[in-house]
């Protein structure tokens, strides 16, 4: 059986199961002939290494197998220095059309200046509720994101560190770089290697997923979006603006649960992403495929976020189509009322569910927006206790408190959450 489970949903599914077999059956070839060669050149490799390395020290401060244990430290992002990304076929896909004069106009420059103090100052205030709360907070490094690069494949200007969860998975002790699939972040990683070299040398392992080219062939260059309506049935078609080209996906469109992953195949994760991450894991953790009815999926956890045991944040306006597997294996399903907002308040690139984004500092405690005043009534009746911090500016730039950070140290071991 693969370990990607292929749930019905739309053409998906089927899709997922014929790809998979697919790049399994093509991968098969001369992997046993491969395995042994070069044995003795490894062996010499290694007793170098054993002299020249330092020992793994028995404390490694990474530690994280699922979105709830007690929360130890974390990156949270930074807005300084962000840009509007160039108005390319892949970002198109994934904002509205009245936001598109907006980056047609602005592409390549820092956003509104007056509205990035607003979010800084935010996420300052953030860190140091963190800080209060006990968790040790670490930041990346502050980049110009307006620097113009090239590829031989492409050319661009950046976009932020602003959202660590979109770029970085932890998994035990292991932090793995997604590679992306916005040409605006493909060296967005460089704001977070100085810390990942600390990590790696306090005795974290570190992955990096093979980077995508992002070429033309990535994305399908006459993806017909026009309205919502498009979208919803271009989605339910299973099709996307990614292509099967090359592995591609965000960290952000994966949600843990200790053995289980859940994950979904969205505008910027592709199936070839998800099976790379399947065998990357191996059979030590489930990866199972789900599918909304989402007019834009990129990112799962405004969607389907996973707040305890067996207890899960699901989007109202965009139902799960296996919901029933959680609902038989026990789980409980909370729908989060609709959030408050305003509607001229600029979201450029997600939307209005970012009220059910938010951050588990335990399994009794939530960070959640100061305004959302009736999101915190839901969780007063779960039992768990609010710790109100606004960040309406920082949601601008996509994201709400779980995008913001990305949890380096949680307090627990890894568990099965999941029949």
């Amino acid at each position: 059986m693969l370990r990607v489970r292929c749930m019905r949903g739309g053409s998906r599914g089927a899709e997922a199961a014929h790809l998979i077999g697919a790049m399994v059956a093509r991968a098969a070839t001369g992997w046993v002939q491969k395995a042994f060669q070069g044995t003795s050149a490894a062996v010499a490799e290694r007793d170098t290494l054993s002299k020249s390395v330092d020992p793994v020290p028995d404390e490694c401060p990474v530690n994280s197998f699922n979105e709830w244990d007690t929360l130890e430290e974390v990156i949270v992002g930074r807005a300084e220095n962000a840009c509007v990304p160039p108005f390319t076929v892949e970002v198109k896909a994934n904002t509205y059309e009245k936001h598109w004069p907006f980056y047609q106009k602005y592409g390549g420059q820092l956003f509104p200046e007056e509205h990035l103090k607003k979010a800084v100052s935010e996420i300052e205030e953030m860190c140091n509720i963190l800080r209060l709360e006990g968790v040790k907070v670490r930041r990346p490094e502050p980049i110009d994101w307006v620097t113009h690069y090239k590829t031989p494949d492409f050319d661009s200007t950046g976009l932020y560190s602003a959202m660590p969860r979109d770029i970085l998975l932890v998994v035990g002790n292991e932090i793995i770089e997604a590679p992306m699939a916005w040409r605006s972040r493909f060296f967005e990683y460089r704001a977070y290697r100085p810390l990942i070299k600390e990590y790696f040398s306090q005795g974290a392992k570190w992955t990096t997923a093979p980077k995508p080219t992002m070429a033309d062939d990535l994305y399908d260059q006459e993806y017909p979006m026009r309205t919502v309506e498009d979208r919803h049935q271009l989605a339910a078609q299973g099709k996307f603006v990614t292509t099967e080209f090359e592995p591609c996906f965000d960290a952000a469109d994966f949600i843990r649960a200790g053995r289980d992953i859940f994950a979904q195949r969205s505008q910027v994760t592709n199936y070839m992403g998800i099976e790379w991450m399947r065998r990357h894991l191996g059979p030590e953790y489930r990866i199972h495929l789900l599918s909304f009815k989402d007019p834009n999926p990129m990112h799962i956890d405004a969607t389907f976020n996973i707040i305890g045991p067996g207890l899960v944040l699901s989007n109202p306006d965009r139902p799960c189509h296996q919901i029933e597997m959680f609902k038989k294996a026990g789980w409980t399903i909370v729908h989060p009322p609709t959030p408050l907002i305003p509607d001229d308040h600029p979201l450029w690139m997600s939307s209005k569910w970012l009220s059910m984004n938010v951050l588990m500092l335990d399994e009794k405690r939530v960070l959640v927006e100061s305004s959302e005043t009736t999101t915190q009534k839901m969780f007063e009746k779960l039992g768990i206790k609010t710790i109100k911090v606004n960040i309406r500016h920082a949601n601008s730039l996509g994201g709400g408190f779980h995008c913001w950070t990305c949890d380096i140290r949680r307090r627990g071991i890894l568990e099965s959450y999941f029949n």
